[in-house]
């Protein structure tokens, strides 16, 4: 597979009939990563260009909307469902996008088993995935550049999380506060 940063930018539509995603795992038969993806009205643009360049490097994608540009859209319509694809395992990873990250962040973070973080940095984008298990990356599309948030992706995606214990022992942490035992 080609790196992200090697798709260059406008290389043609995305339509909303293009997932092809079908495998119930998180990964495809060949070892692709199946991706799923999401954005409101502010991370549009970017997911457009997002869904081109990881497609064009052999990933699955499932894009969970929006599917047209719409400014009276919301975030946790789209996020939400996302979120719930990578608790389930439909897809492997997710990435949410709305204007700043924050509030698919807080949306994506509402359902059990989803790890989610935003990520400005290609620090944060492998530190939480190798020690937090991050799962979603969540991308500011007003506060990105496109070039930027291609390169994260490609962080957030080779990353792999270390199993240490000490970062087994805080998700374990987190598992029993989502189930309300702390």
């Amino acid at each position: 597979m080609l790196p992200l940063g090697s798709i260059r930018e406008g290389d043609g539509d995305v339509s909303e009939n293009e997932v092809c995603c079908s495998c119930p795992s998180g990964r495809a038969e060949d070892g692709r990563v199946k991706i799923g993806i999401a954005a409101d009205h502010a991370g549009f643009a970017l997911k457009q260009e997002l869904t081109k360049a990881l497609r064009a490097t052999g990933h699955e994608i499932l894009d969970y909307g929006a599917h047209k540009l719409d400014p009276q859209d919301d975030y946790p319509d789209f996020v939400g469902p996302l979120a719930k694809a990578v608790a389930q395992g439909t897809v492997e990873r997710g990435i949410a996008i709305c204007g700043s990250s924050i509030g698919a962040c807080i949306a994506a973070n509402k359902i059990a088993g989803v790890r989610a973080g935003p990520c400005s940095d290609n620090y944060s984008a492998h530190q939480g995935v190798e020690h937090d298990d991050m799962n979603v990356i969540c991308l500011g599309g007003q506060v990105l550049g496109n070039a930027l948030a291609r390169e994260l992706l490609e962080t957030f995606l080779a990353a792999r999380f270390t199993g240490e214990e000490r970062h087994t022992r805080r998700l374990k942490k987190i598992a029993d506060l989502e189930q309300g035992q702390q």
